[in-house]
C-alpha cells in the first residue's frame, strides 16, 4: 500500500527541517543515489473537512486507488467552485486567489476516469442549475438586444429616406440607437468546465464566464495543445495568466476585451511518461509553466487491490454531491470576489511557513534551490487551499467568518505533501538539468578522489559547455549537498584586496574509494 498519511498532532514542519550546517568533522552518512526514489508521504486527507475527507477516502477504497488522486481532484473542485469567486486576503496588497492547478501521476490502468467522475458529478448538476437560474436573464437580455437592432435597423432605412432639414436629425437618433443595440450583451449560458481545452477556446470560456473555467481531465492531452500540437508553437499565455490572475487580452473579431482577473483551474491526471514530455515543451520551465501546478506521484495498487472493496456508503455520497452544489451556486453570483480574512493567529502561521521555506529557495545550499520556480509559489499555494478549506468547512453564504490558524495549519500539512512529490516529479523529469549536472559533477569527482575540492577547481575539470559560469555550477553542488556526497567549508576571507577565496567541499570518502 502507499505510504501512510502524517498523525494528526504530528510535527507539521517535519519536511521541513531548519537548514542548519553540517559541521565538518561530523560522521558521513550514506550518501542518497541520485537516481533513487524518494519516499513520498501519501496525501493527508485527514486535513480535509469532515464531509470531503469522508467521501474522497470512500470513493479511494471504492475504486481501489490512491486517495491521493482523489484528494488532488478534490481539491480542484472546490478551487472550481471558487475560482474567480473568492480571493484570501493575506496582509497588504497580497492577495491570493483560490484556483489551482493539480496534476496526478499514474500508470493506466488506476482508474482514473472512475475517480473523475465521482469527484466531479457534482459540477455538471450545479452548472445545470445555474443554467436554469440564468435561463429568464438571458431570454430576456436576448430579446432586449433583438428588438434594439430592429428598432435602429428601422431607425436607419428611415434616415436613409429622408430628406430635407430634418434628415440629418434623424440619422444622428439612427447612429445613437445603432450604438445602444451594439453595447447589448446577451449573457453567455454558465459553464464551470471546458470540453475543449485549446488556448483560444480556454480564453473566449473565461471572458464569457466572469473570468473562470475549468479544465478537469484523466488525460494529458492540454500538453500536447499548450506545446502546439494545433498552432505548431508553444502557446502558454492563457494558462500562465489564468494561474496568477494576470490581466489578460481577448481578440473578437470587432473588438479587444480584457479580462481583468482571470481564474483558471485545472485538475488533471496523466501518465507518469507525461511529466517528461511536460519539461520537453519549449519555454514551459523558464516561463514558469512548470512552477504553477501542484504534482502528486502516488504509487499504484495494481496488484494488492480488494477484489471486493467497501462501496461509497449513500449518505456520504449525497452530502459530498449536496455540499459542493450548495457551495457553487452560493459564490457563482460573487463576480465581485468575496474576500476571505485571516485571523492574527492564522498570519502568524503563514508568517512561520514563510520563514521555514526562504532559507531553502538559495541557489547555494537551500534544499529546494534547484526547484526556486515552483517552491517560491508554495507559500501562496498553501494561503490558496486554505481558503478553499476554509469554503468547504463554512457552508455560509455571507462568508465573513476569517480562516483560522488550525485551517492554515491543515493546509500547510497539504503544502509540504505537494511539495515532497514535487521534488520526486522534477528529479524525474529533469525540468532544470540539475540531475544530470550533478552526475557530471559526480563523475568528475570519482575520477579524481579529491578529499576536498574548490568550486574553481570543478570548473576547469568540467565542461564549459554543459556548464557555461560558475553560477552554473550552483544547483548541482546544492543537490549534491542535499543527497550527501558534499559538504560546504565555511568561507575563510583573508581580508585583502583581490578575488574572493573559492568555495570548497568536502567530499564524501565514498568518492575517494578506488573499490567503491
Amino acid at each position: 500500500m502507499n505510504a501512510q498519511p502524517v498523525e494528526d498532532g504530528a510535527d507539521m514542519w517535519a519536511a521541513f527541517p531548519a537548514e542548519d550546517p553540517v559541521p565538518a568533522d561530523a560522521p558521513w552518512e550514506e550518501p542518497i543515489p541520485l537516481q533513487q526514489r524518494r519516499q513520498l508521504p501519501g496525501f493527508p486527507v485527514q486535513k480535509f473537512p469532515a464531509w470531503l475527507r469522508n467521501f474522497t477516502a470512500a470513493v479511494a477504497e471504492e475504486t481501489q486507488t490512491p486517495v491521493d488522486l482523489a484528494g488532488c481532484v478534490a481539491l480542484a473542485v472546490l478551487a472550481t467552485a471558487a475560482g474567480g469567486r473568492a480571493v484570501v486576503h493575506v496582509r497588504g496588497r497580497w492577495r491570493e486567489p483560490t484556483n489551482l492547478y493539480t496534476v496526478c501521476a499514474l500508470p493506466p490502468g488506476n482508474r482514473k476516469s472512475a475517480v473523475f467522475a465521482a469527484m466531479s458529478d457534482p459540477l455538471f448538476d450545479a452548472e445545470k442549475k445555474l443554467k436554469e437560474r440564468a435561463a429568464p436573464t438571458i431570454i430576456e437580455a436576448a430579446l432586449t438586444a433583438r428588438l434594439a437592432r430592429e428598432a435602429a435597423d428601422k431607425a436607419a432605412t428611415k434616415a436613409a429616406g429622408a430628406t430635407g432639414g430634418g434628415r440629418d436629425q434623424l440619422i444622428s437618433e439612427a447612429v445613437g440607437m445603432a450604438q445602444q443595440a451594439e453595447a447589448l450583451r446577451t449573457p453567455a449560458e454558465p459553464q464551470l468546465l471546458a470540453d475543449d481545452a485549446t488556448p483560444e477556446t480556454i480564453t473566449s470560456l473565461m471572458a464569457e464566464q466572469g473570468g473562470r473555467i475549468a479544465v478537469m481531465s484523466a488525460e494529458g492531452e492540454i500538453f500536447d495543445i499548450i506545446a502546439g500540437r494545433y498552432s505548431g508553437a508553444p502557446n502558454m499565455g492563457p494558462f500562465l495568466a489564468g494561474h496568477a490572475g494576470d490581466r489578460l487580452r481577448v481578440n473578437r473579431q470587432t473588438r479587444k476585451e480584457y479580462i481583468d482577473h482571470p481564474a483558471l483551474t485545472m485538475g488533471l491526471s496523466v501518465q507518469p511518461t507525461v511529466l517528461d514530455g511536460m519539461a520537453k515543451i519549449k519555454g514551459a520551465k523558464g516561463r514558469g509553466l512548470l512552477g504553477r501546478f501542484l504534482y502528486s506521484l502516488p504509487e499504484s495498487l495494481l496488484g494488492r487491490r480488494k477484489i471486493l472493496p467497501d462501496p461509497v456508503p449513500d449518505e456520504v455520497a449525497a452530502t459530498y454531491h449536496h455540499n459542493v452544489v450548495a457551495l457553487t451556486l452560493a459564490l457563482a453570483d460573487w463576480t465581485d470576489p468575496a474576500v476571505l480574512q485571516l485571523t492574527p493567529d492564522a498570519d502568524s502561521v503563514i508568517q512561520e511557513f514563510q520563514g521555514r521555506i526562504e532559507p531553502k529557495l538559495a541557489a547555494r545550499g537551500g534544499s529546494l534551490g534547484h526547484v526556486a520556480d515552483w517552491a517560491s509559489k508554495l507559500t501562496g499555494a498553501v494561503v490558496r487551499i486554505a481558503g478553499l478549506l476554509h469554503l468547504a468547512e463554512h457552508l455560509d453564504p455571507e462568508h465573513h467568518r476569517p480562516i483560522t490558524a488550525s485551517t492554515v495549519r491543515a493546509a500547510c500539512a497539504i503544502g509540504e505533501y505537494f511539495a515532497a512529490h514535487a521534488l520526486a516529479v522534477f528529479d524525474r523529469m529533469g525540468a532544470n538539468e540539475t540531475a544530470e549536472r550533478a552526475r557530471s559533477i559526480l563523475d568528475v569527482l570519482k575520477a579524481n578522489q579529491w578529499p576536498e575540492v574548490s568550486k574553481r577547481t570543478l570548473m576547469v575539470k568540467l565542461s564549459r559547455t554543459e556548464f557555461p559560469t560558475a553560477m552554473d555550477l550552483d544547483p548541482a553542488l546544492s543537490l549534491l549537498e542535499d543527497h550527501g556526497y558534499l559538504r560546504a567549508l565555511p568561507v575563510i576571507r583573508t581580508g585583502t584586496r583581490g578575488r574572493p577565496p573559492s568555495p570548497r567541499y568536502l567530499t564524501h570518502p565514498r568518492l575517494t574509494d578506488r573499490d567503491t
